[in-house]
């Protein structure tokens, strides 16, 4: 049966539709409101709201001083992992921790010596400042002594393989500070840890005791650089970095003839440990099931406390979320905060992701690391196509008053733990930032919360938001990241 309403009972109903109608319209003013998409005011809004907020730097002192080192398996790192669960669940996003299985090294007494060279004073020997490389074997508890030789290549290496049987190398490469101090900083890194993680591995092979490379970095002030090697399991040699004083020690007594060395690293190789990465989203709207990754690791060497590589990737990457909060604006796809475990020494935090999403790669729509230090951010790398880069102009623009409005394109960026989300196809983006310093802390005992400038780490977590809010608002497609080979 209908009922037919008549008289004041129509009148009252049509005075409930306007209502209705009316709080319909606030409705969706607040909606428009809390998700403006990439309109110029709502991209300067997010610039300006992370460019005047302290908040991920207070988190960076959080991490630094009242943690400190976090290397794969370590307390450290357990206790990163949850506090920045924890940090990203007061400010509502939705939190889960990823398993990862970690290598476990842990390091040991590392000393060494030359005993022996020509012209050496009855009862003088050279100490040489040294760190052991993640990975490396032991020598035995008392150290081993043997000869000291020294290399340039890896084909000096092989063409001396008679010599390299049972002696200690050092494979003396230096890094090109004056290429870093132009923009080049991640070239020169690139030849150097090359050597620092095939070299100890390609020793290892024609029988070396022990293998030694000149420390990766461009500060000479007699501190090692940390990093990790390539050796195989069943050739664990001991392998270390020496300071670039100490390398340059080496060469001129190689020049007086020839020298030994004792050497002792007791480090240990233990079990894998259970470590997690930490994922956090923040929900998008009606384009939820798509995946906008920000992202640094919470890894760091143990000879410090990481502030620069890469707590402050992390905490950028945790201040989009308190920046989009702060403004109540909800983007289009869902932007999904990483927080990586094991980039250093293994890469199992960015494989574990990877594996669990291979097969659905087309709805992680893009992919942002910050890992080159908190240096002022001069704008965005990216691997895209050429005909993406009109996309971006509007985001440029945003950013232009605060000078990173720069861009640049590459068909791979090769960002440690985004690698196989790129070469799957997955557009990846990273901060292009000033490095020119930055390889002076690089895994080393220096990269300390006081090397980290506060504007600077401002900057930067403006450009991530920025960039991420962008990304999680685009119409239509980027295209896929360029076709690249592994």
């Amino acid at each position: 049966m209908h009922t037919i309403l008549t008289g004041a009972p129509l009148r009252r109903s049509a005075l409930f539709i306007a209502i209705a109608i009316a709080l319909g319209c606030a409705v969706s003013a607040g909606a428009f409101a809390a998700a403006p998409g990439n309109a110029p005011q709502a991209l300067a809004q997010v610039r300006d709201t992370a460019l005047h907020s302290d908040w991920a730097y207070a988190r960076l002192a959080d991490m630094t001083d009242l943690i400190g080192p976090r290397l794969s398996g370590s307390a450290g790192a357990a206790a990163a992992v949850q506090q920045v669960a924890e940090t990203m669940r007061q400010l509502g996003a939705t939190v889960t921790l990823q398993p990862v299985k970690v290598p476990h090294w842990v390091r040991g007494v590392e000393t060494a010596e030359i005993v022996d060279y020509a012209g050496r004073p009855q009862g003088v020997s050279q100490r040489v400042v040294l760190t052991a490389l993640g990975g490396s074997g032991a020598t035995p508890a008392a150290g081993l002594t043997a000869p000291l030789i020294i290399v340039k290549s890896f084909e000096e290496l092989k063409a001396r393989a008679a010599q390299v049987k049972g002696a200690i190398v050092l494979i003396d490469t230096p890094f090109d500070q004056e290429m870093a101090e132009r923009g080049l900083a991640g070239v020169t890194y690139g030849q150097g840890s090359r050597f620092r993680f095939n070299g100890p591995k390609a020793a290892a092979d024609l029988g070396a005791a022990a293998a030694l490379v000149r420390s990766v970095g461009g500060a000479n002030f007699r501190i090692p650089h940390a990093g990790a090697t390539g050796l195989d399991d069943n050739k664990r040699i001991p392998a270390a970095a020496v300071t670039v004083e100490d390398a340059l020690l080496i060469g001129r007594l190689a020049a007086r003839g020839p020298m030994k060395m004792r050497l002792t690293l007791t480090p240990q190789n233990l079990p894998e440990a259970d470590s997690y990465n930490v994922i956090a989203d923040w929900p998008g709207t009606d384009k939820a099931d798509e995946v906008v990754v920000v992202s640094g690791h919470l890894d760091s060497w143990d000879l410090a406390t990481g502030a620069h590589d890469d707590g402050a990737g992390v905490v950028a990457a945790m201040g989009v979320v308190e920046t989009l909060k702060k403004l109540d604006y909800r983007p289009r796809r869902t932007i999904r905060v990483i927080a990586w475990m094991n980039e250093e020494n293994g890469g199992r935090g960015g494989q574990a992701y990877f594996e669990a999403h291979k097969q659905a790669l087309g709805k992680q729509y893009a992919a942002i690391e910050m890992d080159s230090g908190a240096g002022r951010p001069f704008g965005i790398k990216a691997s895209v196509g050429p005909k993406a880069e009109k996309l971006f102009a509007p985001l440029l623009a945003a950013l232009q008053p605060m000078g990173a409005h720069a861009f640049t394109r590459r068909d791979a960026l090769g960002t440690g733990d985004l690698h196989r989300l790129e070469t799957g196809g997955v557009p990846s983006f990273e901060p292009l930032v000033d490095s020119h310093s930055y390889f002076h802390y690089h895994h080393t005992a220096a990269d300390t919360l006081d090397k980290v400038d506060p504007d600077n780490l401002k900057r930067n977590v403006a450009l991530m938001s920025s960039l991420a809010w962008f990304l999680a608002n685009i119409d239509g497609e980027i295209g896929r990241a360029p076709e690249q080979g592994e």
